[in-house]
Parts: structure tokens; sequence; C-alpha cells
């Protein structure tokens, strides 16, 4: 006899998730625990319940799948986590398997794919539509190409960026390197091409997380 596997569904649309429970619930295989529509009914759920695979909407309406990876990963949830969707953009798809996602299921795709995926990270396999591996090629080469545009960066680019991740200003930052301020806002922008951002914020966020500088 197959080992039971208790399932939590959290998906902020009604009609699919009593649907899904109802074709799930069908498998004597799986155990429907609860269905939710929001994280915080989600982490009840966590709390008091033996949950083996949950079935992860990416967007939760007013939340996204994600808010909720970081609070089980701090309530030690030990079980496998099955982000269902019906699309995600290529770096999406890539942050979701760095956060702990063990599989990524279109909603599209046939039910019976959905039982085997169940089945699959149920035994600590991993399960990835076919389009979320093209998602994962996509993202990983567009990261490659942010890397490379990182490291092409001018020396008047790098000293800006410097005075950027110190908190200058630019007309502090002119004043430190001798140039104008309109100079500064001119590397700026060519930074901003160049890692693909639109604002000073992303700009040392990407800086920091790829030390562009080191």
């Amino acid at each position: 006899m197959q080992q039971e596997i208790r399932i939590l569904l959290i998906d902020d649309h009604t009609l699919f998730r009593e649907s899904l429970s109802r074709l799930l619930s069908a498998d004597p295989q799986f155990k429907i625990v609860g269905d939710c529509s929001s994280i915080a009914e989600a982490m009840k759920f966590l709390s008091h319940k033996v949950i083996d695979v949950i079935l992860l909407d990416y967007d939760l309406g007013e939340e996204q799948g994600f808010a909720f990876l970081d609070r089980a990963k701090k309530a030690n949830f030990q079980g496998r986590v099955l982000m269902v969707t019906a699309g995600m953009q290529d770096s999406s798809t890539l942050q979701a398997l760095q956060s702990g996602v063990a599989g990524i299921f279109l909603k599209h795709s046939p039910p019976s794919q959905l039982a085997e995926a169940i089945r699959k990270i149920a035994q600590e396999e991993i399960w990835l539509d076919p389009k979320a591996v093209q998602s994962l090629v996509a993202a990983a080469a567009a990261t490659i190409d942010k890397h490379k545009n990182s490291q092409a960066l001018t020396l008047r680019e790098r000293s800006v960026l410097k005075g950027v991740l110190e908190g200058l200003s630019n007309k502090e930052i002119g004043a430190q390197l001798e140039i104008s301020e309109s100079s500064v806002k001119a590397a700026i922008q060519q930074l901003f091409e160049k890692t693909g951002v639109r604002s000073r914020s992303q700009l040392v966020r990407i800086a920091l997380e790829q030390k562009i500088l080191s």
C-alpha cells in the first residue's frame, strides 16, 4: 500500500481550490488536510497539522507565494512545496527554486500530471514543467548577461557607483570626483542601462548582490 501524502492547498481562487480538492481527494493516496486563500490562514494550518506537500499559488491576489516561503522557512516547515501557477516571469521561476520550492506546475497542464508531480516531490525529487525549464534557461542567460555588463564598467562609472553606495548625492559625487553634476547623472544613467535597473535603490541592491566593485 502506498504511503499517504497529506496535502495543503493555498490558492486565492475559491472555485479552483475546491475543484482541485475534489480531484485530489478521489485518489486514495492523497489526503487534503486543508485549503486556504491567504498566507495567514496557511500558517495556522502549519502550526497544528502534519503536512507533506503544499500546493502553493504564485499569485495570491494582494500577496505573493514567495512571502509564504519565507514564513514557512522561519517556522521550520519540513515538507515540500509545489508552486502551482498560471504563469511566471523567467526571473520569478529562478527565484522560486532558489527559495526552496520542489517544483513548478502550470495550471493548464493535465490533472494526471499534477498527481505525478505530487508523488515525485513527496519522494524528494524535483518536478519542472517544460515551460518552467525554458524560463530557467532564459533567467540564467539574463543573469550571465547582467554579470558581463557589470564587469564592463568604465573607471568613471565604477567611481560614481562607489559614491552611490556611500549614499552621496550627485552633487557630492561630482565634487569628490571633480566632474560636473550632469556628468554624474549621465554615468548613473549608464549604470542603470548596464545593470538593467530603474532606480538608485535597485542599483545599490544589484551592486551588493553581484559584488560589482569587488
